[in-house]
């Protein structure tokens, strides 16, 4: 559904965004906004509502995605491991080399240096490839 695709749009956008705001842009009603949200959040399409952090913070953060080359059978102990760290913003499952990719953010590089030994040291990771983000071009 092309409106439902809209909406959505509208709110990765902004979440903050009002019912009737957004019924307006979508020159629907409000009721019929209102009935869309509530039918994405059942099906659970919207997960939930969150913030968008201004890049100019952001950029006082330093950022690294990290390869992961795992023994497959201690690939769910890994994933259960880094879920527990807060500087875990992502983790994908990926094809190729790496069997997984994990993304960190930490205020100093040397924070994020041993974040990144952390999951180097895990057991079961054979081993890690990093790559550190210098900027952000686009963040949807």
């Amino acid at each position: 559904m092309k409106n439902q695709q809209q909406l959505l749009n509208l709110l990765k956008e902004n979440s903050r965004r009002t019912v009737s705001d957004l019924a307006s842009e979508l020159g629907l009603s409000r009721a019929t906004v209102q009935q869309s949200m509530e039918r994405l959040e059942h099906t659970g399409v919207i997960q939930g509502y969150t913030i968008k952090i201004n890049p100019h913070f952001e950029q006082q953060r330093v950022s690294a995605y990290i390869m992961i080359s795992a023994v497959a059978k201690k690939t769910a102990d890994i994933v259960r491991q880094l879920n527990k760290h807060p500087q875990l913003d992502m983790l994908c499952t990926i094809s190729g080399q790496y069997d997984l990719m994990a993304q960190v953010t930490e205020s100093t590089t040397e924070a994020l240096d041993l974040i990144i030994d952390a999951i180097a040291t895990l057991d079961g990771v054979e081993k890690t490839l990093s790559h550190i983000v210098l900027s952000r071009k686009v963040d949807r």
